[in-house]
């Protein structure tokens, strides 16, 4: 029986074809309720596409996929409605210009608006500040981030922010609307070791507390569900065709060419 709240992933002969040629393919894999799924590969592999098509983001062009039993591509919309994303560049980025409780208190209010239910829209002012203050206090409390110990506390700027600090605001905010699904891209970019690894050891945390995690990297660690978009064999035969037909169609490969191939699919 499913968890209430994490989501089953799964996919079978799952692919996207998008302006440039096939952004990823043949992509295969099941993870129960409150997995660790990590989707490992080198930038331009599709990774960041894979990640849009099993939230609903993108349409997928072949196969199929199911999160928490509903079907893709065919059931996107409730689909995002149970995924929320962390950091995709591109889509869901942090605003530099913002302070820390600015975004927190931005979320917790849309949340609140758009979230939640008549007869909790309908409770008193006071009732429904003290609601959001405990959404936002339990989500930073599950992404570990301890806004005291900021330079100024929530009036911090976020880009004043260290890498994982930033990281843990992203997860943060995806978690005050408790998805059962958390995805995020770019987990280990810039992170010397220590701080890849107290990433993973977060990402374990939340998975633990049932939420499942989606999360690119270019390196999965040993204990997580791993999703490759460049096996060694496929890598072998693209290398082939390309010395044979070097104007070969390529997936994207920058934030440009992922957000034209969002839009193309989205059209799809």
């Amino acid at each position: 029986m499913e968890s209430p709240h994490g989501a089953a992933v799964g996919a079978e002969d799952f692919g996207l074809k998008g302006p440039r040629g096939w952004a990823f393919r043949h992509v295969g894999f099941s993870a129960p309720p409150g997995a660790l799924v990590a989707i490992e590969g080198p930038s331009g592999s599709g990774r960041t596409c894979l990640l849009l098509a099993l939230t609903g983001r993108m349409r997928a062009t072949e196969g199929s996929a199911r999160v928490g039993g509903l079907e893709l591509p065919s059931k996107a919309a409730p689909v995002r409605r149970i995924a929320a994303l962390g950091p995709v560049p591109g889509v869901s980025e942090l605003d530099p210009a913002f302070t820390v409780g600015e975004h927190l208190r931005e979320r917790a209010l849309l949340q609140g608006r758009y979230g939640a239910s008549l007869r909790t829209l309908l409770r008193p002012r006071a009732e429904r500040r003290a609601t959001a203050r405990a959404r936002i206090d339990a989500a930073l409390e599950a992404a570990g981030l301890d806004t005291a110990a900021l330079p100024k506390a929530e009036r911090t700027s976020v880009r004043d922010l260290e890498r994982l600090e930033a990281l843990r605001l992203s997860v943060a905010l995806a978690l005050i609307g408790t998805p059962r699904l958390l995805a995020l891209d770019d987990t280990d970019l810039k992170l010397s070791p220590a701080e890849r690894a107290d990433a993973w050891e977060l990402l374990r945390s939340v998975a633990d507390s049932g939420t499942t995690v989606l999360a690119v990297c270019s390196e999965a660690p040993e204990d997580a569900l791993t999703v490759r978009t460049t096996p060694a064999a496929e890598e072998a035969l693209t290398k082939s065709a390309a010395e044979d037909a070097p104007t070969a169609p390529t997936a994207p490969t920058t934030q440009k060419e992922t957000a034209d191939a969002i839009a193309e699919a989205g059209r799809a």
